[in-house]
């Protein structure tokens, strides 16, 4: 079953640090553009991250920019999105997903609003001022 299933999250004050996990199963992890969206209530969904299936480059959108750092380990299958220096805007409900192709992520980051083909079940993430 292809798949991608989330951890981490949680409640943080303003300035903390939190760490995501997705941890992919049954498809091939280096083949798929891995990457991050958030949504906040009433607000369109976000585009906050992804690491390119073509290169591996990580992307990053400006708003997180310097604050947020994409990871991988291999032998695990996982990508981490460690979150630093959290501001009260970051709250929101992350989703990690995962296409083969880069378009969906470049698509997204532009503020578009596409479909991946897998898709995390998500998590909450709070920071408080």
């Amino acid at each position: 079953e292809v798949q991608l299933v989330q951890s981490g999250g949680g409640l943080v004050q303003a300035g903390g640090s939190l760490r995501l996990s997705c941890a992919a199963s049954g498809f091939t992890f280096d083949d798929y553009a891995i990457g991050w969206v958030r949504q906040a209530p009433g607000k369109e969904r976000e585009g906050v991250s992804y690491r390119s299936a073509r290169d591996g480059r990580t992307y990053y959108a400006d708003s997180v920019k310097g604050r947020f750092t994409l990871s991988r380990d291999n032998a695990k299958n996982t990508e981490y999105l460690q979150m630093n220096s959290l501001k009260p805007e970051d709250s929101a409900v992350y989703y990690c997903a995962a296409d083969r192709s880069d378009y969906q992520w470049v698509a997204t980051m532009k503020g578009n609003r596409v479909d991946f083909s897998v898709w995390s079940q998500g998590t909450q993430v709070n920071v408080s001022s």
